[in-house]
Parts: structure tokens; sequence; C-alpha cells
């Protein structure tokens, strides 16, 4: 169902009201084509047509699409592939994913960080804030913190008891992570080389991505909350996950099945439901580029304005 249209936000988007077509909004993915999907919304007075096409974990294929695009579209997302990572007050580029987004010269490409630092942060706020999800004293496996670290200072600052899976879920290295002192130092440390390698040494792209390895369940055994990137959690998604909440982003109805035969006791994605599977939040954030939103601050008013909530299913 389409989003109900409200008023244009604020006087800087006027230029984008006088644009009677719809927007086009492409997220090109390093992920499988399996989870491609198309839909069509109405938001703040704008018809949209939001798209996510994989390519299979082809970099070429990525960066020619990339090129086709530019120009043709509002807004290019980079799906499955980070362009920033950050670990406290540093941000660190992704090689590979800086030459994706450089194939494109006037049409604006983004990666959903800064929606994860203000709708991300903004959600576990409203979870705490309005007793969908009590983070205190809960035990909360963040699978990785650089990839959402505006998520993990807020589940930190609701006083959830944290553990960040970066070195075993990115590194494969069994070191987890307690504080977001430990983040800063090593991310300071690793992430300078591990930006510079190849992308698909440190995350599951194209076919990878339809596996699932049985380990690290103890991480998984011991938290209450699982929150994070899907991808990451799904890649080593033991057996059972009785009585877990999962915090997430973009699942399609195959992946909310899948929890549920699982025995996840809920989900919650941080970002709405287009059509019956919720998009990432590059996808998001590049309908926040097609309507001019540059800034935090920008987006922050976006944010209030369409009201988006957290989607819950509790099976």
């Amino acid at each position: 169902m389409p989003i109900p249209a409200t008023a244009l936000p604020t006087q800087e988007f006027l230029s984008v009201a006088e644009n009677k077509n719809p927007l086009h909004v492409v997220s090109v993915s390093l992920g499988s084509a399996s989870r491609d999907h198309r839909a069509d919304a109405t938001l703040l007075g704008h018809e949209f047509c939001i798209e996510r096409r994989g390519t299979d974990g082809d970099l070429g294929k990525a960066r020619d699409l990339i090129r086709e695009l530019d120009g043709k579209v509002a807004a290019i997302g980079l799906g499955g592939i980070d362009l920033y990572v950050v670990a406290g007050t540093r941000r660190y580029v992704m090689r590979d994913a800086a030459r994706l987004a450089a194939q494109a010269r006037s049409t604006p490409v983004v990666d959903g960080s800064g929606l994860k630092d203000t709708l991300e942060r903004a959600t576990v706020q409203r979870l705490q804030n309005e007793g969908v999800l009590d983070f205190r004293k809960k035990q909360v496996l963040l699978v990785s913190a650089v990839d959402r670290f505006g998520m993990a200072e807020e589940l930190v600052k609701a006083g959830a008891d944290c553990v960040f899976g970066d070195f075993i879920f990115i590194l494969g290295i069994p070191v987890p992570l307690h504080s977001l002192r430990a983040v800063r130092r090593l991310g300071a440390l690793i992430l300078p080389i591990a930006t510079r390698l190849p992308f698909k040494m440190l995350y599951p792209t194209g076919a990878k991505q339809e596996a699932i390895i049985a380990k690290h369940g103890t991480y998984y055994a011991r938290a209450e909350v699982i929150a994070g990137d899907f991808l990451l959690i799904r890649r080593f998604l033991p057996e059972r996950l009785d009585g877990k909440t999962i915090l997430t982003n973009t699942v399609t109805p195959r992946d909310i099945e899948l929890l549920r035969e699982r025995g996840a006791r809920q989900l919650i994605t941080t970002t709405p439901e287009f059509d019956g599977r919720s998009f990432g939040t590059n996808v998001m954030e590049g309908i926040f580029a097609a309507l001019g939103a540059r800034r935090s601050s920008e987006y922050l008013d976006l944010l209030r304005r369409l009201n988006w909530q957290p989607r819950v299913i509790r099976f």
C-alpha cells in the first residue's frame, strides 16, 4: 500500500515539487539478484518508483549499471556494500565502494550511512521510550558496530549489555568487543587496512548471500536481541532462535518465514514495508536524496514529517 501523502516539508524542496514524473530510486546491489524487488509509493506528495537490482557480486556489472543509470534516475543507492564505516568520530572510506560511486557524474549516490546515523538512532530511542522493547540489561549482539555506530551508541545509552561482533562476523576472529571504546581503538588499527581489501573478503556478495553456515552459535545463544545487518545475521544463523528478538533492516517475505521457522519471538525492522518487504537504508536514503536532502538536519526533518514507524512482527 502506498504511504499517504503529506505536505512537502520545507521551502528547500520546492524545485522537486515541480517534477510531475515519478522519482525513480534504484539500489545497485552486490547482492544476489534473487532478492530484487520493485515497489511504488507516494511520499510527501510525490510518486516514487523504488527498485533494487542485484549484480550477483560482480563489481564490473555494478559499475556498468551505475554508469547506465547516471543522469536517468533521481538517486542511486549502493546496496550490499558500505561506502563509509564509522568508529567513534572517525569515518573510513571503503575503496571498492568509492570506485563504484565515482561512476556516477550527475546522479547522487548514497550508501545508507546517513540514514543509519539518524533513523536507526531514532528507532532505538522510540522502541525504548514507547515500551516496545526495553533494552536495559538486555543481552544484545550487534553483529557489526562499525557498520551501525549510531545504533551501537544508542543501544549503550539505553542500558543494553552489548557484544559487538565486528571481528567475529567480518574477519572470522573469535574476539567479542564489549565497549564502544574497544570498537574505536581497534577500528583505528584495523579499518585503514580493511577498507583497502576487496570487499568480498569482508562481506557476503552474490550467491554467498544464499548460504547459511552454522557458526558462532555461542554468541547467538547468549543474546536476547540480535541486531544489525540482516545478511550478516543470516550468514551464520543457528537452527534455533527461540525467544530472540531480531532488530534489523532489509528482509524479504522468505527471510521473515525463515525467522518464524527457527523460533524467533519477534522481528523489528528500522525501515518501512513497501509491497511486502523492507528495503535497505541505502534505498531510503536515496529517497531523501531524490527530495534534495543532503544534511543530517534535513534527514531529521523528513523523518519527522514522514513519521516512519519501526515495523514489528510478533511470531
